[in-house]
Parts: structure tokens; C-alpha cells; sequence
């Protein structure tokens, strides 16, 4: 099933990709305040995009136990004024960052596996392909894609290569950790899009996860508002199957 929202990387981007629309509120003063401060005086896109990439890669802190999921939690704002988040939200929140400086950006969605997932996160999971999001931004004449999930602190503590981007090429996470152990496998890509589809998305994690979603409805973690979430006995909506969409 193609999804709406897409975007064609094999095309330039068009005025969709640089559009404000409700989660990604690249209007929102805070929002644009924070993007110009960390900007500065970032002579080019390029060099802009790189400091937005750091300031949500570990401003952001990563905490897959915190689930943005109300459809008021995604707005980009929102993320940026919890400061905190897992990877959908945070690669919206550069994404939207990027427009709020005249970069055209927009979300990937993708299945990955975490080879060195936690004991805790896999048994609430009950599995170790995740659900994920990633941010394309299109700097001097092509696309490229970058992940802001994992801040510094938290790749320091479980002794797994940071990030880095220079704005030239994609970044996406590493394959393999500091201790040269097998550590992220990308399974399957969803695409890209310029809006968040916020039904499928959650469509997608009570499809997944249905014991955390089950779990994060009746308040266990997170800031779940179920009436706003797309309880799991709402009619299903279409949902990004693993192996594709």
C-alpha cells in the first residue's frame, strides 16, 4: 500500500516538504526561536542542518521508555518542549527544524533490529525489531538521511558509536557498536513522508506491540491518552507491516 504522504527521493522536493502543517509546526515561535538560536550564524543550509542535527541528536535525550503518542505529543513543538523522546519524534522534531530554516526535510519510517537491546526493553517489546524513524533533508542538489535517535550521554554509557554528520552524505545508525559487536540492522524501509500519517503510525504500534501499547494505556509510562491514540479496539487502521509497506 503506497502511502499518501510520500515523498520521491528520486525527485527534487516540492513545496510539501517545506510546508508547516500540524505536527510538523514549524510556525510555532518556540519552535522557530530554538531553530535560529541554533543555527546562529551558519553561513550555508548545510552547515545549519549539521548544527540542528546535534542539538536534537543530545538535547533530545532518547528514552524509549517515554512514548510520545497522542497526536498532541507529536507536534514537533511538543517534542522539543518535553525534551525527550524515542526516534520517530525526535527525526519529526529535526525535520521540522530544518523547514523552520528553509531546508526541505521530511520523515523515513523503517523496521530495525537492535542487536543490543536490554533485557528490560525485550521482554516489554517481546521482540527485537523496532519500529523507527529517521529524517531526510535535501542539502546541495540531493537527499540524505540521518538519524538523531541515540544522544551522546546515552551512546557513552552503553559503549556505542555516536553519530556523527557533516551534512555531505547519510548517517544512519551504526551496524556495529565500540566493542565491535553487531548492534543495529536495518530490516526494511517504509519510505519517506512530509507529513506524520499518525493513524498508521499508531495503527502500526498496537500492531507491533500490542502488550506495551495495552500497558502504556492503562498509565504504565509514558503520557498515553487513549481516547486521543487509537485504542487497540478502534476499527484498525492500515498499518506498516514488517518486511514493508
Amino acid at each position: 500500500m503506497r502511502e499518501p504522504l510520500s515523498v520521491d527521493l528520486d525527485q527534487p522536493p516540492g513545496p510539501l516538504c517545506s510546508a508547516q502543517t500540524y505536527f510538523f509546526d514549524s510556525d510555532a515561535p518556540t519552535l522557530a526561536a530554538f531553530a535560529r538560536a541554533t543555527a546562529g550564524d551558519a553561513a550555508t543550509p548545510r552547515e545549519k542542518a549539521v548544527r540542528l542535527y546535534y542539538a536534537v541528536r543530545d538535547r533530545i535525550r532518547y528514552d524509549p521508555a517515554f512514548c510520545n503518542l497522542s497526536r498532541e505529543q507529536f507536534r514537533a513543538s511538543a517534542v522539543l518542549a518535553e525534551g525527550r523522546g524515542y526516534c520517530i519524534p525526535k527525526a519529526l522534531l529535526l525535520a521540522t527544524l530544518a523547514r523552520a530554516q528553509g531546508i526541505p526535510a521530511a520523515l523515513g519510517l523503517a523496521d530495525v533490529r537492535n542487536h543490543l537491546s536490554t533485557p528490560e526493553m525485550l521482554e516489554g517489546m517481546d521482540t527485537d525489531r523496532f519500529f523507527h524513524g529517521y529524517t531526510v533533508m535535501h542539502l546541495q542538489g540531493k537527499w540524505l538521511k540521518v538519524s538523531p535517535a541515540f544522544n551522546l550521554s546515552m551512546c557513552e554509557r552503553f559503549r556505542v558509536l555516536p553519530l556523527e554528520w557533516d551534512g555531505r552524505q547519510d548517517a544512519l545508525l551504526h551496524p556495529y557498536d565500540a566493542l565491535d559487536r553487531r548492534h543495529m540492522e536495518y530490516l526494511a524501509d517504509h519510505g519517506v513522508v512530509w507529513d506524520l500519517p499518525y493513524e498508521r503510525v499508531i495503527a502500526t504500534l498496537w500492531a507491533r506491540f500490542p502488550g506495551y501499547m495495552a500497558r502504556l494505556a492503562q498509565g504504565e509510562g509514558g503520557r498515553f491518552q487513549p481516547s486521543r491514540a487509537a485504542p487497540a479496539t478502534a476499527d484498525p487502521a492500515p498499518f506498516f507491516p514488517p518486511g514493508g509497506s
